[in-house]
């Protein structure tokens, strides 16, 4: 459904960027250069490893969290294909890997060597 309205409307191609929030700024690059090969980014928004108000309080910092990572779920199901940025992946990242695998989603790197799926 969301493909065929996508079309309709005639709406680029969706990029999700995915990667450890230590990559922010090879982040906002990649933001960069995405969007003016005439894509649409969608990319993390918090880096909650910057201290803010919004998650000084443990309690208040967890469920940030949990919403945080059903958001960016949510990112990566309306994109058409996912650009994991930086050289480490971390669990967080490897599990957003296999979930948009697992919808079919393809999944391209800045640094291919970090891809879980390749055997090394």
């Amino acid at each position: 459904m969301l493909t065929a309205a996508k079309e309709r409307l005639q709406i680029p191609d969706i990029v999700c960027i995915c990667g450890s929030t230590r990559f922010m700024a090879e982040m906002a690059e990649a933001d960069l250069r995405e969007t003016a090969a005439g894509r649409i980014v969608v990319r993390p928004g918090v880096n909650m490893k910057q201290p803010h108000k919004l998650w000084a309080d443990p309690a208040g910092a967890e469920a940030l969290k949990v919403m945080l990572d059903d958001l960016h779920r949510a990112k990566i199901r309306m994109a058409d294909e996912v650009l994991v940025v930086g050289d480490y992946i971390g669990t967080s990242t490897t599990a957003e890997i296999r979930y948009a695998r697992a919808l079919g989603i393809p999944v391209r790197f800045t640094h291919p060597e970090v891809d879980p799926a390749v055997t090394r």
